[in-house]
Parts: structure tokens; sequence; C-alpha cells
């Protein structure tokens, strides 16, 4: 179908609002003239908007079209993933955000140098970033030619259009600006979302109708107990494999992590992530619901004839329910396009703070303000031009891009270990850390790209029942839904490292982070062990001590490693902030001081520790 002037207007909207919402922002206030105020938002921000933004980051095009596909095809067994959003947000607001938000720190991975050294901090660094680089450009290349191979909407224009938009906003904006068009897109993808179901709904005979029709063609799961870890979905797999998933993306990314330190304190960081479980419930329930309205309305109007890929049906469904309401289809594509906005301006974000904070800032001390802050700006503005070469690229890949597209989903876990094994193990050492994170790293990549190949190599066969791929013929935009949904097959029984390559994609993380916290553990132990005295204990989260705290103290100091808490009985320390202006270490605990300049890291000074907690000095 032909889009009308009407939504040509409702989608320019969109873009044009964004951008003002960046222009306020970069003239108003402080008018980003500071890196906290840039890459923080002055740490000011409220729990709402930050929650919105949370949900908005990972809310991209890739769920809007690839969850309603999965309902479409699978049935709600996919519902139950929201049985995960309650410890996967419960942990971080007590577990993460406290330990992140009191150590006041700007970059994620600064807490690997407090924690470990710096060589640790750069590898952390490294990885996040090769991860974010890569996911930029297909998450806007690839919804855009879904929507160009349904609609004729101009492929290249739409790109270009929304790489540079969102390169504007969030460059002259910095984070305020970013969290703000974050909430005004989360709001256009609702709207969108609902339109899509009220009006399919109303076509078909009601919801009630929707939800018969769909209980008697057995598209309402019911709960599947099957603990097989090689079961695509089960109730377990679900609920407690996506823990691990959400812990990834909501624990220690650099995205998420940047919203909670952006809240005025640390009550407000925690109110932040309580919010958005309710926000995440709304979104997974209107994604399932469009999936089943889907459902009843191509078997009742069929839609299309052909080898169609199942996220080209959404649109295609939605433009044939909305094709007689002027302006409803460009509100779906606003909404479509809000998803893509939002994650890549936080990965442009993110990107320029971790860059600043970890690569530039340590290797030019004498940095001044003005000049650290311009130069936030321009890596801002680099990722921005950056991801539109990512897209260009994304469009020779071909069939390689499922590999790269599904790097996304491998390098979360073993990022979630290395925190994991800092945070809650006290004797890991540094060396330990290094080499964990590689371990991940290439399990991460066998199991992955093991996968893919052993799906793609099955000539003339179905795709194998667990794998990261979905389209051998090389679709873009399938592939980048394979990426969180992954299809499955006829059951087959594979052997040897085929088993193997079948676990569920719902465990990845959770296997990739144990090895590397076993990995890390048992080379901590065969190269000596970090001391407990050695150890900022605010960089430590004592999980067995506050777990078992019945018992007398002498148990939990030796259940804590040696390491020396403050005020371990009374529970939570009293926390100071020193005089505005005290020149330490960015993000530096008290009493934690440089190593001589021939080693890296951080050593406790002499004398008992100190807990006050410093601003930090940019």
């Amino acid at each position: 179908m032909e889009f009308t002037a009407i939504d040509y207007t409702i989608f320019t909207l969109l873009l044009v609002l964004s951008l003002a919402i960046g222009l306020f922002y970069a003239l108003s206030g402080g008018r980003q003239r500071t890196v906290q105020e840039f890459l923080l938002a002055n740490r000011s921000m409220g729990f709402l908007p930050v929650a919105l933004s949370l949900l908005a980051t990972f809310q991209s095009a890739v769920a809007i079209l690839g969850v309603p596909a999965e309902i479409y095809r699978f049935g709600t067994e996919y519902w139950f993933l929201g049985c995960s959003y309650f410890l996967g947000l419960l942990i971080p607001a007590h577990v993460f955000i406290p330990v992140f938000y009191r150590l006041q720190i700007t970059s994620t991975y600064e807490y690997l140098e407090l924690r470990f050294n710096k060589t640790v901090r750069i590898f952390g660094t490294v990885t996040f970033i090769f991860q974010m680089v890569i996911y930029m450009g297909v998450v806007l290349y690839a919804p855009a030619l879904a929507l160009n191979a349904v609609t004729g909407f101009d492929l290249w224009s739409a790109v270009l259009t929304i790489g540079l938009v969102c390169t504007l906003y969030t460059t002259l904006g910095g984070l305020k600006a970013v969290i703000w068009t974050d909430v005004f897109q989360t709001l256009v993808m609702f709207a969108g979302q609902l339109a899509v179901i009220v009006v399919g709904a109303q076509r078909v005979g009601g919801m009630a109708h929707v939800w018969r029709v769909a209980e008697q063609e057995g598209k309402i799961s019911g709960i599947d107990l099957n603990p097989d870890p090689y079961v695509r979905h089960t109730f377990w797999t679900l609920a407690f494999g996506g823990v691990f998933m959400m812990l990834s993306l909501y624990g220690v990314n650099q995205a998420q992590v940047q919203r909670y330190l952006s809240s005025r304190n640390e009550r407000q960081a925690v109110l932040s992530c309580y919010a958005v479980f309710p926000c995440q419930q709304i979104v997974l329930c209107l994604s399932c619901l469009t999936g089943l309205v889907m459902f009843v309305y191509d078997r009742e109007h069929p839609l299309v004839t052909g080898n169609v890929s199942s996220d080209q049906l959404v649109l295609y469904f939605v433009m044939d329910v909305l094709k007689d309401l002027p302006g409803l289809p460009g509100l779906f594509v606003a909404c479509l396009f809000s998803g893509s906005l939002s994650t890549i301006s936080s990965a442009f974000n993110s990107l320029a703070t971790v860059t600043m904070e970890d690569l530039v800032r340590p290797h030019c001390p004498g940095l001044s303000e003005s000049r650290a802050t311009q130069f936030s700006k321009l890596l801002a503005l680099g990722y921005g031009l950056l991801c539109l070469g990512m897209a260009y690229l994304s469009s020779k890949l071909g069939p390689v891009l499922q590999a790269a597209i599904s790097i996304f989903g491998m390098v979360g876990g073993p990022l979630l270990g290395l925190f994991c094994l800092g945070m809650f193990f006290p004797c890991a050492n540094p060396v330990g850390a290094i080499v964990g994170l590689l371990a991940g790293l290439a399990m991460a990549f066998w199991v992955g790209i093991g996968s893919l190949v052993n799906s793609v190599g099955a000539a003339g066969g179905a795709p194998a029942a667990n794998s990261t791929a979905r389209s051998p013929d090389g679709n873009l935009t399938a592939a980048l839904a394979a990426t969180l949904l992954t299809p499955t097959a006829a059951p087959r029984s594979p052997t040897g490292l085929q088993k193997f390559y079948s676990l569920s994609y719902m465990w990845y993380s959770a296997h990739n982070s144990t090895t590397v916290i076993v990995v890390g553990l048992l080379v901590s132990l065969l190269t000596g062990p970090t001391k407990g005295t050695a150890v900022d204990p605010r960089t430590i989260y004592p999980v067995l001590p506050r777990l078992l705290c019945c018992l007398p103290p002498k148990w939990r100091r030796w259940l804590g490693c040696g390491v020396p808490f403050p005020a371990q009985d009374a529970g939570r320390p009293e926390l100071t902030v020193t005089e505005k202006g005290a020149r330490v270490p960015n993000g530096v605990a008290a009493g934690v001081v440089p190593r001589d300049e021939d080693e890296q890291g951080y050593v406790r000074a002499a004398g008992p520790p100190a807990y006050a907690l410093q601003e930090t000095s940019f």
C-alpha cells in the first residue's frame, strides 16, 4: 500500500519533535557545558522518565516486529518470559544499583578497575564497544528494509533521516535529551501497538472472539514444566533462563546503568527499576495480543501468499488492518522507528561515555572541562556517523549478517559473568577475570556460531531447533528477529556437537556467564587468590553474609572471605559526601589510592578503611 500525506506528516512529526527535544536541552539549563551534564544529565533525573527510558532502550523494532511473529507462529508460550522480569529487575535494584551508585562512577567499566585493575577495565570496555558498534547499524537498517519490502517506503531515505536526526539530538542535548525523547518515543510505541490491537480485534469480532479462536487452534499455551534445556521454550527456560538475559541488559549494560546513575539519588534509581517492571509487562502483553489478533485476522482475511518472513507478515497485517484509516499506518511506522531511535540513541551516548571515561581520560589527565565536553560531543557525533556506515555495511553483508547480528546476544553473557565474578567472589584476581572473560567469549562464539553454521549447513533442511539463525536465504530482517526470537523446527534427535548446539538460546546468557565465573575462579585459585584485606569492600556485594544474617558475626566474616565490610552487623553503612572539588581519581572510593607508576589499578591506603563517598571529579 502507498502512504498518504497524513501518514508522512505523522512520521515527520516524530522526527521533528525528537529533534526539538534535543535542541531544547542544548539551549536550556547548563547548555551541556560540562561532562557530567552531557553524559549523566547532572544526576538530576526522577525515577519515572528514567524507567521509561530503560524500557525504550532495548524495546527496539526487533521486539515490535519479532514478538507478534513469535506468537503468530508458536503460540503464547513466550508470554511466560514475563515471569523472569521479577528477579531480572529485583536483583539489579538491590545488588547492582547500590554498588554502582555509591561508587559514583560514570562508566560501568570503572568498576572493573576499582575491583581488579586497568587491564580488566580495558578488556571490558573494548568488548562492549565491539558489541554495540556491530549492533547499532543493523538495528537501524533491518527494520527499514522490512518496511521497504512491504510498503515501498524508500529504504535509504528512512535510514539516513533516522540516523541523522538521532545523531543530532544525541550530540546536542546529551543524556537528558536522550531520556526525554525515549519517554516521548515510548508513548508513540504504546499508541501504535494499541491502535493495531483495537482496530484488528474490532474487525474480527472483538477480543473475546480472538481468544476463543486462538484457544481452539492451540495457540494458548499451558505451563510446560519440561526441564530439558534443549527444548526451545519451556516455563523454566523462559522464567529462569530469561533472568540471566535480563541481568545482562538491566544489571551491567552501560546503556542502562548510565540511566540509573543519572538519577538524583540512589532511591530514585531503585524506584526506576521497580517502575519499569509493570511497563515491561504491559509491552509484553501488547506484543502478544498483537500476535493473537494477527493469527485470527489471517485465518479470516488471508494476508499474503508465498514465502515471506513472519516479521514481514506483521507489517502486511498492520497495513491491511489500517489501510482505510488515514494516519494510523503512519502512526505504526512512527512506532516502529521510535524503537530504532531509542535504541541507537542509547548506543551513541553509552559508547561516547565509555570511550571518554575509559579510553581518553586515563591517558589525558590534564584535559580541561570544556575540552572534555567538546570531545564527548564529537565522540557522540562520530559514533552516529559510524552507525550510518554500519547500516551501509549491513546492506552488503548478505548471509554473513546473521552471524554479525548474533554477536550482540553472545557478548552480553560473558560481560555479566565478569561483573558477577568481581562483585560476588572476593578471591577472584585480575588474571582470573581476564582468562574467564576470554573463555566465556570463546564459549559464546563457539555455541552461537556453531549453531548458526549447523543450521545453515543443513542443505534443503529445516533449521536446527534452537539455532540463532532463521533464514538461509539471507533475509536480513528475519535474521535480525532471530537474535531474540529464534525459530523452532520439526523435532529431531541431534547427537554429539549437534546436541550441544541445540541448547535453547534462552540459556545462552546463563551458560556463558557461568563459564566466566567457573574459569575465573579456577584460574584465580591457581595463580593466587586475592586476599580479602586487599579488596575494596565497596566493590563487593556480600551475598552469603547477607543471606545467612542469622549466623554469628565470626562465621559471617569467614563467609565474606576476610573482606572488612563496614558496619557488617548494622546493615547499610552511613555514606557521607566529601567537600566539592576533591581531587581524586574519577569514581574511586575514599581510602583507595593509585598503585605505583609501574603497576595498574588501585590499592587501599594504610590505616582503617574509609567509606566516605566522593563526588565525581571532572
